[in-house]
């Protein structure tokens, strides 16, 4: 009796080496994203840049690769092991009838060799190729065009400064696709028409809106929006996007430059420009001057993702807006000369009107994303903000120094919000 094909394909991930706390919620997030999911069975080592995936079809796993900054190519993979000896047997055992559809005659192909950890020579990355010729290759070699790109992925390790002879891991696959990296570049923060001190970093943006599971059609909102610079990263999935922010100078394009050699801002420094130099202007709905601790939508769930960087006193003061009454706590209620100025707006305060506004406003199944700025020394899991309504998907620390740090906080609407009755 015939057992049936797995319904899961398994494909090599080999991904960059940085913001490696960050790199498993992406791709779980996109995984789930693209309709699939991530199951125990899979082979990962976290820190590690070659994850083996179980992933249904082809056509998922390059829907994965047109979204993350965290990966760089994914490969089907056809063998795997901890030797030469290994991979060949494995190699072997790969079933010829997947092999033959890249292997005939009249197509071209090359065979590529990576290695992390350590630089070979041309003759090694040769005899290496030449050691393949069991596999059936019938097509011609081409190494400027070719139809299919074999790898041949080795693993030397973390350890800069212990290099082993032979590789800890070896591994044989068909190139799928490459991932978004060049985004990183392309969007950079330092092309950028508009920004203020605390814009986010491009690759670290990207992967706010990965985690947030960002994708077109969505209504993402900013209420810390400051330069817009986390809009950009959705507004590229075709989201439509929106923010507020208190300060009136920052939404205006008006005051003094964060550019070094700049002293004022130009007429056409606004966050409306910043969409319109990478083409997504259309994306952009509008930016308000508003407190994000008092109300100002209507009731009703009306965002798909909230991804934002509140201001947590670093490089931004936080505020909210009082009135002068409220500094003087006079006790008359008299609207007379009411003029708005900012008062101290604590951290507790901050988050717990964010994850509030997240649990009413989000749509069910929809995401907050935010920055939790951390003392080292003395955090635990329990100083994580929580609601009733949102559940904890992931938490990624990025190092700032020996004693501080902030964690990214993803969380999803898993209930529906009541308010709870005055009394």
């Amino acid at each position: 009796m015939e057992l049936a094909a797995p319904a899961f394909r398994r494909y090599l991930l080999l991904l960059a080496q940085e913001h490696l706390e960050f790199r498993l919620p992406e791709i779980s997030s996109l995984l789930s994203l693209c309709g699939g999911k991530f199951s125990g069975e899979q082979e990962i080592r976290v820190n590690s840049p070659f994850w083996i995936l179980n992933i249904p079809s082809e056509e998922m796993a390059r829907g994965l690769m047109k979204r993350t900054v965290c990966a760089k190519s994914i490969f089907e993979l056809w063998g795997h092991g901890r030797s030469e000896g290994e991979l060949y047997a494995s190699l072997k055992n790969y079933p010829v009838d997947k092999m033959l559809p890249y292997l005939q005659s009249d197509s071209t192909y090359k065979v590529h060799i990576h290695t992390f950890n350590k630089t070979l020579t041309q003759a090694q990355k040769i005899k290496k190729i030449d050691a393949l010729e069991f596999l059936p290759f019938k097509g011609k070699v081409n190494l400027k065009n070719p139809e299919h790109i074999f790898w041949i992925l080795e693993d030397y390790g973390m350890n800069p400064n212990n290099v082993p002879e032979e590789p800890f891991h070896l591994y044989f696959g068909r190139w799928i696709a490459d991932g978004q990296r060049e985004l990183i570049e392309s969007y950079s923060v330092k092309k950028r028409h508009f920004i203020g001190n605390t814009s986010m970093d491009a690759c670290l943006s990207f992967i706010m809106a990965n985690h947030g599971r960002v994708k077109p059609n969505d209504v993402v909102y900013d209420p810390f929006v400051g330069t817009g610079g986390l809009l950009i990263s959705s507004a590229h999935f075709g989201a439509y996007v929106c923010g507020t922010d208190i300060d009136y100078n920052t939404i205006h394009g008006l005051g003094k430059a964060s550019r070094k050699n700049q002293k004022w801002r130009g007429p056409d420094e606004n966050i409306r420009a910043n969409l319109r130099q990478y083409g997504l202007e259309k994306y952009y709905l509008d930016a308000l001057v508003a407190d994000s601790s008092r109300p100002i939508w209507r009731k009703g769930m009306l965002f798909d993702a909230i991804i934002t960087d509140p201001p947590y006193g670093i490089r931004e003061a936080t505020r909210r807006t009082g009135s002068q009454k409220e500094a003087v706590k006079s006790v008359e209620r008299s609207t007379e000369n009411h003029i708005f100025v900012s008062s101290n707006y604590h951290l507790s305060d901050i988050f717990f009107d964010l994850l509030k506004f997240a649990a009413e406003y989000l749509v069910m199944g929809g995401r907050l994303v935010y920055w939790l700025p951390i003392y080292r020394p003395e955090y635990t899991e329990e100083i994580i903000p929580r609601h009733p309504c949102l559940k904890l998907i992931s938490n990624c620390e990025q190092m700032l120094s020996s004693h501080t740090s902030r964690r990214l906080i993803t969380m999803e609407k898993v209930k529906e919000f009541k308010p709870v009755p005055a009394s």
